[in-house]
């Protein structure tokens, strides 16, 4: 399977919460590459990463990072594709830090910035960016979406019959 999705994260200990974008790629069948790269540490590679990004096929960035959290806005500066930034709560701080980081980009270096922990909605939102161009990826969401509803209705049928047993 063809990578579609770079993901890249600022430390291994980013996996625990970068590791649900993967997953939720897996399930939808999306391709996509895994790396660790610091804007600060390995300014180079992560830089590298992004500039070539586009040539190799890759089609969204997502990058994940906790603390000063810069590395989605350096990978933006350097790529003509969406960069999808998963702010990590990772200091005393709980991702707020990480999470100004992200949304707080200038002008000219957009960043879509998912809520702190939040790597399956950036996995969802790529594969929502993917799905403009792939209608059967735009018809698994479709699909996706249904369940989620029907979920929903299972647990407040649930809750309704709950409640009459009660006397409600």
């Amino acid at each position: 399977m063809e990578a579609k999705v770079l993901i890249i994260m600022g430390s291994d200990s980013d996996w625990k919460i970068m590791e649900k974008a993967v997953q939720t790629l897996k399930a939808f069948q999306v391709g996509y590459e895994v790396h660790v790269a610091s804007a600060h540490r390995t300014p180079a590679k992560a830089l590298a990463l992004s500039r070539e990004a586009h040539g190799r096929g890759i089609d969204v960035i997502i990058a994940g990072a906790g603390a000063a959290a810069h590395l989605a806005g350096v990978l933006a500066s350097e790529t003509p594709l969406p960069v999808i930034g998963v702010p990590i709560n990772g200091t005393a701080l709980q991702g707020v830090d990480a999470l100004y980081a992200m949304v707080q980009m200038p002008s000219g270096v957009p960043v879509a910035t998912m809520a702190i922990d939040g790597a399956k909605n950036a996995a969802l939102l790529a594969i929502q960016m993917l799905g403009i161009k792939d209608a059967g990826l735009r018809q698994k969401f479709l699909e996706y979406k249904e369940s989620m509803a029907r979920e929903v209705e299972a647990k407040d049928e649930k809750l309704q019959a709950q409640l009459k047993a009660m006397g409600e």
